[in-house]
């Protein structure tokens, strides 16, 4: 691990990102996306993902220009066709069409295909609570998670976020309906680092903790049958809603020849206007259990990360930050 200043990671991947083509203002916002997942201690989404976005960008299957159409279908559904732009950039210009929508209809719906992988949601909806708004976010991956009771991958990651203001620091969960991401996996590989035996299965159905061999098998759903059934259905609404493929006919965000079919769902509510911090206060100060020395709102921990890592430096696995100063151009490949 290389612990290096936030500031100059942040420059590096500008650098890479403009060296790749894309327009400044677009580089900004994917940088933004990769720097908060770093910051906030979720690497799996952080710079490791900056060479797949660069090597599609190159292979032609994403268009880093691409801004995004939009089709009003309803005066409060919003059909988004992301031309193959970069995924933050397209979910970002949604966003704001729904939060002026939802001012006059209260709530509003955006619906995105042909885009690229968004990354960490919750970086969207503590966003958008801050500005007053309670936001779902939802997205599909790859075929990465088998069935309760299966043996192969059959559904995506599909994770949800929710963000809610609280008249204070707003309200954010994001997590996967998966037992982990396939990032983590992936970042555990990279580290050279074993993953738990219930994590995940090989090619072949049998548990391992082969990160390397995980890549290839299939992830549990969190919380067995209830995680299964919860990713099911966010499945089943996200690619209904949007037009994205289903399963494992989805490609396009492990790898960097396919163009993205998954979707992204967004649903975007006017309010609420009260004060939830008293409530939120008493889930502090509950008392903890054997084992715990406090009790955390979601999104506190990734906070008090974000903090650290600001003021101490962000710790980077040796490979990531080669390749990042490859990309970046102040290295020659090895």
């Amino acid at each position: 691990m290389t612990v290096v200043d936030a500031a100059r990671l942040a420059n590096l991947a500008d650098c890479a990102l403009e060296r790749a083509g894309v327009p400044s203002d677009h580089a900004i916002q994917q940088r933004d996306l990769l720097m908060e997942a770093e910051l906030r201690g979720v690497s799996s989404h952080g710079l490791l993902r900056l060479d797949r976005i660069i090597r599609r960008i190159r292979n032609g299957v994403t268009n880093p220009k691409a801004r995004g159409s939009h089709e009003w279908r309803g005066s409060a559904f919003l059909a988004v066709n992301g031309e193959r732009g970069l995924g933050p950039v397209i979910a970002n210009a949604a966003l704001e069409a729904l939060k002026t929508r939802a001012t006059e209809t209260g709530v509003a719906i955006g619906a995105i295909r042909n885009s690229n992988h968004i990354g960490m949601l919750g970086w969207y909806a503590e966003r958008i609570a801050t500005d007053g708004f309670t936001i779902i976010a939802l997205s599909t991956s790859e075929a990465l998670v088998h069935p309760w009771g299966a043996r192969k991958a059959m559904l995506g990651t599909n994770p949800i976020s929710i963000g809610v203001p609280t008249g204070g620091q707003p309200f954010m969960m994001d997590t996967a309906t998966s037992l982990v991401s396939m990032g983590e996996i992936h970042d555990h590989a990279s580290r050279g680092q074993a993953i738990p035996p219930h994590w995940a299965l090989d090619a072949d159905g049998n548990p391992t903790t082969d990160a390397n061999a995980a890549k290839n098998g299939s992830i549990a759903p969190f919380g067995q049958a209830k995680g299964y059934a919860l990713g099911l259905g966010f499945e089943l609404m996200v690619s209904s809603l949007t037009g994205a493929a289903l399963g494992r006919d989805v490609r396009g965000t492990l790898d960097d020849t396919s163009v993205c079919n998954k979707g992204d769902l967004f649903i975007v509510i006017d309010g609420p206007r009260r004060d939830l911090q008293a409530y939120l206060q008493d889930i502090r100060n509950a008392l903890p259990a054997e084992g715990f020395s406090e009790v955390l709102v979601p999104g506190e921990r990734g906070r008090a990360c974000r903090d650290k890592r600001l003021s101490e430096g962000v710790p980077i696995a040796d490979e990531v930050w080669e390749r990042l100063q490859v990309l970046a151009g102040v290295k020659a490949a090895a």
